[in-house]
């Protein structure tokens, strides 16, 4: 026997040139001739027994549908390129796509309008809570809890062109609290302009619009109008905005209403600077203000604050280092899109003792726990969904098996006559053809019993693909399971095909892998 494959993989997309038993570069007449062949068998008009006529339907009409692919120029192009998905995908033919390119970029075309049309149907949520706990408070007779934040959105595509957030905060602690809600309705008017309607009730009561329209690729444009429910307010806004460079901009601002002015700014940004300085014209007269902040390690920044008024002249050179108020626990809980925080102050003063058995504890409890907890859970319910899988695998190839077994049935009678032929004339004889896990089949050559699972008895189909002239071909880069009459035994492991056969009354065997062509006899044979 010759060496089967060496991996399961092979070209995609050739399922129904299997089907038919034709070469990926078939012409028009062998797919016709294919065609007729396989539709005599099957054509359940020329079944008589009502159990088997179901069977012949079902693969009559797999047959009716390759050929009607195959036979077209142009779908069968698209198979070529994309299977049956490109077939199903809603892709536009005509004489426009007639070419591999154009009709590439059409489906890629549809794939996104697909992705977007799928992210428009869900909703988006996101949202975050907050507690902030504090033991010493706790231990001292006040509640354990401190302050509570929440904040929640929900986003949804309504069409292509319109969608709608939906939001709210919250925030409590010891003496106060209060929150806000708010809703924004989105049109996209083209592709360059936007409009928004924001309605908000709460610590901050108003209706507005917004609209945006960019300007050119570097400047934008935005008008805000907004009404306040607290004092009654009409408040408008026009906002001229540039992008100078990659990490600057700069803008003209025109407000009008309770607090009118016209502003001046420029803002920079980058990794380690942050810098912005604006100039502004109100009632009260002129006023400017500079900003510098430079980022001098993780932890720690420098700053030169600047302001000018009409009455005031204030300048600020100073910096900053982050140090802890106190020693916390934080718990994060992520899932999706939704978090769940939970900062827990232990003590309020950095007591070296206390820092470290808060840092060792619970570096301690996550090494158990992940060792004799998260662990074997994971590690049992992973068997467990392996087992799942498997058995679901196995239900599959049971019942690949059985309509394998009942295709096989319906050639039975035109293969024993093609075989007899063949008998007559000391043609091409297969008398034993097997198909699956290379290592079940040489087992099953040495007379092991129970090891039929992942094989499958294909005599019958290959006595059928005989040709008159006594010659038996199977082409290259097709795999060998959609050939009318198999079914893949053993999904994911590499498969080959045995066939033993006699020619001229001499016995010969040979084995090939899944994607590779068989022809025989063999030359000089």
């Amino acid at each position: 026997m010759m060496g089967g494959e060496a991996a399961p993989t092979g070209p995609p997309n050739r399922e129904l040139y299997a089907l038919l038993n034709l070469s990926p570069e078939a012409s028009d007449e062998e797919i016709r001739k294919a065609y007729r062949q396989w539709a005599q068998v099957y054509h359940p008009d020329k079944i008589q027994s009502p159990q088997m006529k179901e069977a012949a339907t079902e693969n009559f009409q797999r047959i009716c549908e390759a050929y009607e692919i195959l036979s077209d120029e142009t779908k069968r192009l698209i198979y070529d390129l994309y299977g049956m998905e490109g077939l199903t995908s809603g892709l536009e033919l005509g004489p426009r796509l007639s070419k591999p390119d154009e009709i590439r970029e059409e489906l890629e075309r549809i794939k996104r309008r697909n992705e977007e049309a799928k992210k428009m149907a869900h909703f988006q949520p996101t949202g975050s809570i907050i507690f902030n706990l504090s033991v010493p408070h706790f231990l001292g007779g006040d509640g354990i809890m401190r302050g509570m934040v929440m904040a929640s959105q929900v986003q949804s595509q309504l069409s292509k062109d319109d969608a709608v957030a939906i939001g709210g905060n919250l925030a409590a602690n010891e003496k106060s609290g209060g929150g806000i809600a708010t809703a924004i309705l989105r049109r996209q008017l083209s592709p360059v302009s936007s409009i928004e309607f924001v309605a908000s009730t709460g610590l901050q009561s108003l209706i507005g619009m917004q609209t945006t329209r960019q300007l050119t690729i570097h400047s934008t444009a935005t008008i805000n109008i907004s009404k306040s429910f607290s004092d009654g307010s009409i408040n408008l806004t026009n906002t001229w905005t540039r992008q100078l460079s990659e990490t600057s901009s700069g803008n003209i601002e025109l407000a009008l209403g309770m607090q009118s002015a016209i502003t001046v700014g420029w803002k920079k940004r980058d990794e380690n600077i942050s810098a912005a300085g604006d100039f502004k014209i109100e009632a009260g007269g002129l006023g400017a203000s500079a900003r510098y902040t430079r980022k001098l390690s993780s932890k720690s920044h420098g700053r030169i604050v600047g302001r000018i008024g009409s009455n005031a002249l204030e300048i600020e050179v100073g910096g900053g280092r982050k140090i802890s108020e106190g020693i916390f626990w934080k718990l994060e809980l992520h899932r999706g899109s939704q978090k769940l925080i939970v900062p827990i102050l232990l003590s309020s003063h950095l007591a070296p003792v206390f820092a470290t058995g808060a840092f060792i504890i619970p570096t301690s409890l996550y090494f158990l726990l992940k060792k004799f907890v998260v662990k074997p859970y994971l590690s049992k319910r992973e068997k467990q969904k392996a087992l799942e899988n498997m058995e679901k695998t196995w239900g599959q190839v049971g019942e690949a098996r059985a309509a394998a077994e009942k295709a096989q049935q319906l050639l039975q009678t035109v293969a024993t006559r093609k075989r007899n032929r063949q008998v007559e004339t000391d043609g091409l004889i297969v008398t034993k053809a097997l198909y699956g896990d290379p290592k079940a089949i040489e087992r099953r050559h040495e007379g092991v019993e129970g090891v039929d699972s992942g094989v499958i008895d294909v005599t019958v189909p290959m006595n059928f693909l005989v040709s008159d002239s006594g010659q038996l071909k199977l082409h290259e880069g097709v795999k060998k399971s959609g050939i009318m009459g198999f079914c893949d035994p053993c999904p994911g492991q590499p498969k080959e095909l045995y066939i033993a056969y006699t020619w001229h009354s001499q016995t010969f065997e040979v084995a090939v892998g899944d994607y590779d062509e068989l022809s025989i006899p063999q030359e000089g044979q």
